[in-house]
């Protein structure tokens, strides 16, 4: 489970992240990484539209992205800001699937030198 004090809860941080952020995308998802100065822990938020499928479809792999992070929270910088956006293909997809495309995708987005 994803601790409370890494939870994205604002919606101007998510705007922030996603505006002004680095982007990594893989099949299943997008990340938006927005890095500051910031000694406060990284916080992450999570984005699964309706395009993803229903209600349980969504909040399965809301769930499934939270507990993936939860682990790889510790690796990131502090005072990183992190979307996740769930794409429509990670309603069908196993854990050990969207781990794959959720590595990818923060690789290409903490890379040095990416930009939009």
């Amino acid at each position: 489970m994803l601790p409370a004090r890494h939870r994205m809860r604002r919606r101007a941080d998510f705007t922030t992240s996603v505006q002004s952020g680095r982007r990594g995308s893989a099949r299943r998802v997008v990340v938006h990484v927005a890095v500051g100065a910031s000694a406060e822990p990284c916080t992450v938020g999570f984005v699964v539209s309706r395009a993803v499928g229903g209600a349980v479809d969504r909040n399965l792999v809301k769930r499934r992205l939270r507990g993936l992070m939860a682990s790889r929270v510790v690796a990131l910088p502090d005072g990183a800001r992190i979307v996740v956006r769930a794409l429509p293909a990670a309603a069908g997809a196993k854990a050990d699937v969207l781990a794959r495309d959720l590595d990818q995708a923060l690789r290409v987005a903490t890379r040095v030198g990416t930009t939009r």
